[in-house]
């Protein structure tokens, strides 16, 4: 018992005092993912519904990738970024579908509204940490303080108010 108590005291240890700060907090993803969660409580559109889950898909991969990357020897390599990106939204879309967690009634541009959500939320994530990161390349730091943060967010809240007027006024 105690050596299986120390097996998992060491990964929560590692955890639990990280060496370096990164911009998206998994604090944050956490309360995103339970908002998400709440969104399907109260009944909110699920293509509104899937733009936020699309970008905590992407806080995800973003992690993901910053993990992987910390553990190589060889420092970053150009196609892993887009790969782990692509693994996570089909693995999470897979299972989706198969758990019966997508309404196939409801449709929005021939996808499935929470499919439609995911995809656009994902892909413009992707875009603003592109969009930053050519940012802090150029100016050689940020802009202010949780840009990546800001625009994030700012991204999907806009992208939330167009699909809902979108939903709202022309579907």
């Amino acid at each position: 018992m105690k050596k299986l108590l120390a097996f998992l005291s060491i990964p929560a240890i590692y955890f639990a005092f990280p060496r370096i700060a990164y911009a998206h907090c998994p604090l944050c993803v956490a309360g995103t993912a339970f908002g998400i969660t709440l969104t399907r409580l109260l009944g909110v559109d699920d293509s509104i519904t899937g733009i936020w889950i699309g970008a905590l898909l992407g806080a995800i991969s973003f992690w993901t990738y910053m993990a992987i990357v910390s553990k190589l020897k060889k420092g970053s390599i150009s196609w892993l970024k887009p790969t782990v990106y692509l693994a996570i939204f089909a693995s999470t879309l897979w299972s989706f579908y198969k758990f019966g967690l997508i309404i196939k009634m409801e449709k929005m541009f021939g996808l499935d509204k929470l499919t439609f959500g995911i995809l656009v939320g994902g892909a413009a994530f992707y875009l603003v940490e592109i969009i930053n990161n050519l940012i802090v390349k150029i100016k050689g730091k940020s802009l202010f303080p949780y840009q990546r943060i800001a625009f994030s967010l700012g991204m999907t809240a806009i992208l939330s108010i167009a699909d809902y007027i979108l939903i709202g006024y022309y579907i």
